[in-house]
């Protein structure tokens, strides 16, 4: 099983829709695909239609008392399920401070069932805080969607050093593996100069032994599309909701990229040396 964190403690900048989207379009290509939603604003949830009532237990209460995942866990379709969030998740910093390896609780409550998936996806809070550690414990992959302008840069290099020190203290085995270019105007100048500097920062890393040395900005930009703003507020995923839409194509492309990441490396290099 694949498992995969999206993160970024920038908020606004597709993390949830990323994670949401990708997920939908992995499922569609008939992979088993299960979406643990860490944010307690509960956005995947929504975006999938899941609105818990009071009383109805969600990842909050996994991770803060002794509910299974299983009595949590909601399908979306044949091959899509979530463990979803609610607010109360918010209480969670403060109610795990005190608990021993609080940092791994995720990881132990995952380690205690069966899963029977391809891929994991967590979508993360925008913070660099307990939840966001707790996933960081419990994947071996990270993803980080990012909006090609300076200002989404700005605390790139706080996020990389907390993947690092992860790695070396809780998670040997955590890597940065792709960069997802989120609302990408094509026409713009500065997407163009953004992507190119992060692009080439990331090649820079390779031989580093850093956790992000291999790390792949993919060549599939996830472009600034309105029916993308619109499907959550229908609890659809864009597959759903708009399947010829841009943002259907974009995370369709995506998806196969991400499932064939190595054959599309040389093929992203040399789009990266045309523009």
């Amino acid at each position: 099983m694949r498992s995969i964190a999206i993160i970024n403690q920038k908020g606004g900048v597709g993390k949830t829709t990323t994670a949401v989207n990708l997920s939908a379009a992995l499922a569609a290509e008939g992979h088993r695909v299960c979406i643990v939603d860490l944010d307690p604003q509960a956005h995947a949830s929504l975006h999938l239609g899941i609105a818990l009532p009071e009383g109805v237990p969600s990842i909050y209460d996994v991770l803060t008392g002794d509910v299974p995942i299983a009595n949590v866990k909601q399908q979306i379709n044949e091959h899509l399920s979530i463990i979803p969030s609610h607010l109360d998740l918010a209480a969670a910093e403060l109610e795990l401070a005190g608990e021993v390896g609080r940092e791994l609780i995720l990881r132990d409550k995952l380690a205690q069932e069966t899963l029977d998936y391809d891929f994991m996806l967590i979508d993360c809070p925008p913070s660099l805080g307990i939840l966001t550690l707790n996933a960081l414990t419990a994947v071996n992959e990270v993803f980080l969607p990012l909006q090609p302008h300076f200002l989404a840069l700005h605390g790139l290099s706080k996020l990389l050093r907390t993947i690092e020190v992860v790695t070396q203290r809780l998670n040997s085995n955590l890597r940065l593996s792709g960069v997802v270019l989120c609302m990408y105007d094509s026409g713009t100048r500065l997407a163009a100069e953004v992507s190119a500097d992060v692009h080439d920062f990331f090649n820079q890393q390779a031989a580093t032994d850093k956790s992000w040395e291999n790390a792949q900005t993919f060549s599939t930009r996830i472009r600034r599309n309105i029916r993308l703003a619109e499907a959550p507020s229908f609890g659809q995923s864009i597959f759903e909701y708009a399947p010829q839409s841009h943002g259907a194509e974009d995370y369709r492309d995506l998806a196969r990229e991400v499932l064939g990441i190595a054959d599309l490396q040389q093929a992203n290099a040399l789009s990266f040396a045309a523009a």
